[in-house]
This record gives C-alpha cells, structure tokens and sequence, in this order.
C-alpha cells in the first residue's frame, strides 16, 4: 500500500515525509485550497527534492489546457482531479489522472466506470453544506482535506485493492482501513498537519512508525 502525503508547501515538511517513508507528495494548485500553493513556489520546491519522487498536482475544475501546462511546467508524475470534471474533461489531459469521488451511501459507484483509463479515489463527502452548530451559520465546504471519514465498507469488491482512499485517514483508524479494505494508496493531508499546509514532524514520525509496524506483522 503506498502512502500519499498531500498540502505540501514548504520544502522541509516535503523532505521529512520522504524521508519518513511518504511515496508520493501531493500539492495543491487550486486558489481555493487552504493549502494552495502557487506554481512558483511549487517548483521552488520540486528542485529541491530527491531523485524519482512521486510528485502530483491537485486541480479542481481547472482548464485541460492549463492542467497540461501546469503539469509539464512542475515534472508532475500524474494529476488529482478533485472537482465536477466530465470524461470529456479527462480525454483531453495528458498525464496520469486520479480522480476523486466524494463517497456517501447514496453514491452511485456506476459513476467510476464512465471514466476510462483513472485511477478513482474514494473521499468523503463533506456535502455543499456544513452547519457550525456553535456560530449558527452556514460555511461552504472546501475540496479536499476536510478530515472527514466514511463508511468504507460501501465500496465494491472490484474497486478495494485498485483505489486510492482518503478522508480522515490517521494513525487511529489505518490498521482498521488495512484489515478491511487493504487500498493500493492512501491519501493523508489533515490528521499530519498542525495547521493547514503545516506538516507536524511528530504525527508524521508517529503515523510511518505505525504503518511500518502493521506491514511487519
């Protein structure tokens, strides 16, 4: 099972991750991301990494033509789409593509097959709304990164060990996610974070101790 640590935006957190054992780092070029990061300062930090690193790009409902640019620009290994984008939107992009799906028990896995030649990544879905109960008003829920889980058991057989999941993935629930599921990737961003788009070294150090602990046994 490979490990993709994603929100990388300053070098020193993207060395650590590989260093801790991360196989592909993810940067999130959507403005609308609170781990955004601008492709100036992305290639700032791509020079800098080691040789073979796993690198991908996060868009959301951006321009093929911009995602191809982007992506050639940076040396991107593939790209995440994380938006409404169509199979119409997917044909014309040229590199590796994930596309993420955001799961609930309503979700019609059929979706998936409508895309050819994606990898799918299954994230919760935060829905278009979330209620602060505290404040009492209504905040639009953002791409990605949310820290939200979801039943994963809704997914079928056929997609388990061909997917990529995300959404609330920590040291507290991955041994649980292995037993049952056992995904080709996981995709983890807020439960390493001390802020967002700030790595804490220590749940990083924590959470590749675990995983490295699991796959001895």
């Amino acid at each position: 099972m490979k490990v993709k640590v994603c929100g990388i935006t300053n070098i020193e957190d993207a060395l650590y991750c590989i260093e801790s054992g991360a196989d592909a780092l993810g940067f999130m070029l959507c403005k609308s991301s609170k781990r955004y990061i601008d492709i100036f300062a992305a290639r700032e930090i791509i020079i800098q990494l080691p040789p073979f690193t796993m690198l991908i790009g996060v868009f959301v409902n951006e321009k093929p033509k911009i995602i191809n640019y982007i992506a050639e620009e940076l040396g991107l290994n593939a790209v995440q789409l994380h938006g409404e984008e169509t199979p119409q939107v997917t044909d014309e992009i040229n590199f590796p593509i994930i596309k993420a799906f955001r799961t609930n028990k309503k979700f019609d896995f059929s979706d998936v097959e409508r895309f050819q030649g994606i990898t799918p990544m299954f994230d919760a879905d935060p829905g278009n709304v979330i209620m602060n109960k505290l404040e009492g008003v209504k905040v639009k829920s953002s791409f990605g990164g949310t820290g939200k889980t979801f039943d994963w058991n809704i997914i079928p057989e056929v997609y388990r060990r061909h997917s990529i999941i995300a959404g609330g993935i920590g040291i507290n629930n991955i041994e649980k996610l292995i037993n049952e599921i056992n995904p080709a990737a996981i995709d983890l961003s807020s439960s390493l974070e001390a802020k967002p788009g700030i790595k804490d070294h220590t749940k990083v150090k924590a959470f590749f101790e675990k995983l490295a602990e699991l796959k001895s046994k």
